[in-house]
Formats: C-alpha cells, structure tokens, sequence
C-alpha cells in the first residue's frame, strides 16, 4: 500500500481512483468534497453511511423510487426523471451555448446528454430488450478500449442541441411505455444479455430489474451532476 506521511495535499483531485481501504490517519480535512460510490465510511470512529444515504433520500425521494420493488413506483420515477431533465433542458435553451460549457473538467451538459443516449442504448436496449442493434452513434461510452468507438459509436460527431434532445425523448418515451407493459415475473427474470464482446459486459447474471434501476440511476445521477455544473457556470457569469 502507498504511505502518504507528512505530505502536503492541498487540492489534491483524486478521480476515477479506487480507494477501497483507504486509511486517512490524523489528517486535517476541511473543505473537502467526496463524490463517488461510498459505502463503509467511517469519519472519527462513527460510521456514516447511513446518514448520508438518509439525507440523499430526504432531499432526492426519487432515489426511494428507483430502489422500490414496486413496479408502479418505478414507473413514477421514470415519470420524475424525464419531467426533471426536461426542466433542465429548458433551462438550457435559456442560455444558448451553456450546453457545451464545463467546468472542474466534467462533461458539459451535452456530453452528459450523449452519454445518457449511450446508457440506454447498452442497459435497457441490450440489457433488458436483448438487442444487438448498433448503439446510436452520438452516443458518449466509456472512454477505455474496445469500447471507446465500438459498435456503432463516432465519437467525432458534434451533434446540435435539439438532435440529441431529440433522441433523448425517444429513448424516454421508449422506457416509460416498457414500463407500462413488463410485468413482475419479467423483471425478476434474468437479463437478455446477447454473448457478445459489447458493452457492459459485467450485465450477465443480473436481473431485469437490476439493468433497469442502473438506468433510472444513471439518469438521476447524471442529471445531478449536469445542474450543478450548470449552477457553478451561471455564478462564474454574475461575478
């Protein structure tokens, strides 16, 4: 393991890094910010968790949606979901060209976009439709080979505000009538996920439902990620 002693860290950004058993030993952390998959935190001998996910829920009670086992539930959080992102997509075209800003090297709102075509296109479409379509080609995936520019994807495209919107409603209206349709007994079952070397592969073995909630999270999450950079671009234009 890397020992840090006496190091001067000082807006140090740690991203994309795996700090499972990571132990921070008498250091002074002020102003610091974690965003990430956290579980197990254990802050001055107190687990805190918990607390945190409890204040997500309190503040995002669609999060509870997405993790009910309720269809009708799901079916409301896709409903919140696409009503939200709508909003933002107003507000966007309120500040012509703020789509392709970004700030602390974060997608800007229209990557963020793409990559959400992309999320359907492998989760929902391969995932729980069993498809082995192309994925739409605007659409953003990860950024590690072979999956960079795979399967239909261009990343030298530069698609305009109202084309990605467009696929984006499509791809909405397509999950929210799934939703309206699929039945318990089929969420429950295990995941189509053609035995190709296509993105995600780490999709077998999960359940419908499983596929279906990293879609709805994705979605959230993105969407969080989207409004704030779009708070912090707005403030830096009123100083």
């Amino acid at each position: 393991m890397t020992r840090y002693v006496d190091e001067d860290l000082h807006h140090a950004e740690f991203r994309e890094c795996d700090l499972t058993g990571a132990r921070l030993i008498g250091v002074v952390m002020q102003d610091a910010v974690i965003d990430g998959l956290v579980s197990n935190l254990v802050v001055n001998g107190v687990e805190v968790t918990g607390y945190v996910e409890a204040e997500l829920d309190r503040l995002h009670p669609v999060r509870v949606l997405i993790r009910s086992e309720d269809l009708a539930d799901l079916r409301e959080a896709a409903r919140q979901l696409n009503a939200a992102w709508a909003a933002t997509v107003e507000r966007i075209r309120r500040a012509p060209g703020i789509e392709r800003r970004s700030v602390n090297d974060e997608w800007s709102a229209m990557q963020t976009m793409r990559h959400l075509v992309f999320v359907h296109d492998s989760w929902f479409r391969r995932c729980c439709l069993g498809s082995t379509e192309l994925f739409t080609p605007m659409g953003i995936g990860p950024d590690v080979e072979p999956y960079r520019e795979a399967h239909g994807l261009d990343r030298s495209l530069d698609p305009a505000l109202d084309e990605v919107v467009s696929v984006r409603a499509a791809q909405a209206a397509e999950l929210e009538s799934w939703l309206d349709d699929v039945t318990a007994a089929q969420l429950a079952a295990p995941a189509p996920v053609p035995e190709d070397d296509v993105w995600p592969p780490y999709a077998r073995g999960r359940t419908v439902r499983q596929c279906v909630r990293t879609v709805l999270n994705e979605t959230f999450e993105h969407h969080g990620f989207c409004v704030r950079d779009l708070d912090l671009i707005e403030a830096q234009g009123a100083e």
